[in-house]
């Protein structure tokens, strides 16, 4: 009986459970599909573009020797445990690939728990006969769902490098999105805030991929005590195509597995809205007196953690310019490569406008979700009570816009200043490319600004666009991709500092297109009704 009432219970707990799934997958059949293809063409388009640059047996192993000497290089992407093409593809994309998995599946799990309850459509939701545990068990499954097509598509993507390896590597990333999940799921429970549990699981994953990093730069066959202390630690001393640990998918198994029963507890242990750590309450007047000042309470947590990783990467891709001209050295394919991504003027020139680039398309993600936090105000019903008072919609929406345009300028010079510190030399045509980033960073923004103010209930194809820009800048030169493809991104148009030549006309174009698509944003969400 007491067996029958324990199962019974449990069944219980779950009731509704495929519902909320299916209503989740509906709800990202756009953001789930883009990250995973973002993510899978990344890793399949590797193999080839490895192939082209280091052709022969010979190439391969002169780049793993270089690479053990290498320390600031084994810090950006990890130590090279063989010499073939399957592991040299595990070696450059691997922890990124898991990353990118961490950033999907906690953004899933959030927006399909904390989001849900602070929004109050939880609350609603739970009034018919829904589970107590439902609606988190859906989040994981829904993030377990995402992790498995993408496992699914790199193991399928590179059976042709070895069977062994391409499930190792599937499972290694897929994983590590869980690991990350399930996290998000522990934090969901604590804060009150999604704003604040996306913050707190993004901070891990930096964490994470800090520990690995020091790891790295220390040793060359990644046993140091800090890399195993990091899940991308993990992933990488799978060793996917050479000689697979398979033991340590069961770190990251374990760590889901404990997590999960973690998150499961806690929201057994909570009233539905609450938290564990509830949000301190602020004061209605003096600093928070206007709109602005209202948009950078709320904001200030995420432009000070991109503004320091901003700095921070470019301390380290500055300090490791050298170091990486010498990597590329006589290889002909990787020095063309380099100078589609950076330019012609020079390899160490081309490298820094290259790593420059990928930090300007990176900023791209920032400014995308700053925009959206209009969106996520607007949907929640937050925006409703301070629309009733004497604020404009316009006003309402530029103090959010000033600090997601400010801060995409703020936090592309805080990356010229780490360059400049980092690499010791060039500080003014450093800062001036970086710079020269923030028109093509201000029109993915300006997409955003557009899809909210016009398309409120398609903003979330913002992402896309933003994903569909990273790809192109990161793959597309690797791929060598025509020109057309090229051009679709904005970032295709900036001149290539520093060592190229200034050009102000393609500047002054995009930064012309941002402001057309703000002000139709704003145009429209002046007409529009608000939604809920």
């Amino acid at each position: 009986m007491t067996a029958f009432a324990v199962r019974h219970g449990s069944a219980r707990q779950l009731a509704g459970t495929g519902t909320l799934l299916r209503f989740a997958l509906r709800r990202d059949r756009l953001m789930i599909p883009v990250w995973v293809a973002v993510n899978a063409l990344m890793v399949l388009s590797m193999p080839g573009t490895l192939e082209g640059l280091y052709g022969t047996p010979a190439e391969r192993a002169a780049l793993v020797r270089q690479m053990a000497a290498n320390s600031s290089l084994r810090a950006m992407v990890g130590p090279v445990f063989g010499d073939s093409l399957g592991a040299l593809t595990a070696w450059r994309v691997g922890i990124y690939a898991g990353a990118l998995a961490a950033v999907m599946s906690l953004l899933v799990v959030v927006r399909h728990t904390r989001d849900e309850e602070e929004s109050g459509r939880q609350e609603l939701v739970a009034s018919g006969t829904v589970g107590r545990r439902a609606s988190l068990t859906a989040a994981l499954l829904a993030a377990a769902v995402a992790n498995a097509v993408l496992a699914l598509l790199v193991t399928a993507g590179l059976a042709g490098q070895g069977t062994a390896g391409a499930l190792a590597l599937g499972f290694g990333i897929a994983g590590v999105g869980m690991v990350f999940a399930t996290a998000a799921a522990v934090v969901a429970q604590l804060t009150e805030s999604a704003r604040l549990a996306r913050g707190l699981t993004a901070a891990v994953l930096g964490t994470a991929f800090v520990l690995r990093a020091a790891g790295d730069s220390g040793t060359s066959d990644g046993s140091s005590v800090p890399t195993w202390l990091s899940p991308l630690g993990w992933l990488e001393n799978l060793r996917p195509y050479a000689g697979e640990r398979w033991w340590v998918l069961a770190l990251l198994a374990g760590a889901v597995v404990l997590q999960g029963a973690v998150a499961y507890a806690l929201a057994g242990r909570r009233d539905l809205g609450m938290s564990f750590l509830p949000t301190r309450p602020g004061p209605a007047s003096g600093r928070l007196g206007s709109a602005g000042a209202l948009a950078w309470r709320l904001q200030r947590g995420g432009v000070l953690g991109w503004s320091t990783g901003f700095f921070l990467a470019g301390v380290v891709y500055g300090g490791m310019t050298e170091g990486a001209a010498d990597l590329v050295g006589d290889n002909d394919n990787a020095r063309r490569i380099v100078e589609r991504m950076g330019g012609q003027s020079g390899l160490t020139d081309a490298f820094l406008a290259a790593m420059i680039g990928m930090l300007g398309l990176v900023a791209a993600l920032y400014v995308v979700a700053s925009v959206l936090r209009l969106h996520g105000e607007e949907t929640s019903g937050r925006a409703e009570p301070v629309l009733a008072n004497a604020v404009g919609r316009l006003r309402w929406a530029a103090g959010h816009l000033v600090i997601a345009f400010g801060g995409a300028a703020l936090i592309m010079l805080l990356a010229g200043l780490g360059f400049a510190v980092g690499y010791g030399r060039q500080t003014g045509p450093v800062l001036a490319a970086c710079l020269v980033q923030i028109p093509a960073v201000w029109v993915i923004g300006g997409v955003a600004v557009l899809l909210h103010g016009v398309l409120p209930r398609a903003a979330v194809a913002a992402w896309g666009v933003a994903g569909a820009v990273l790809l192109i800048g990161w793959v597309g030169p690797a791929l060598d991709a025509p020109r057309a493809v090229l051009d679709v991104s904005p970032f295709g148009h900036l001149p290539k500092l520093p060592g190229g030549s200034m050009e102000w006309g393609p500047v002054w174009a995009l930064t012309g297109l941002a402001v057309v698509l703000v002000a139709g944003g704003l145009a429209g969400l002046r007409r529009r009704d608000m939604t809920t």
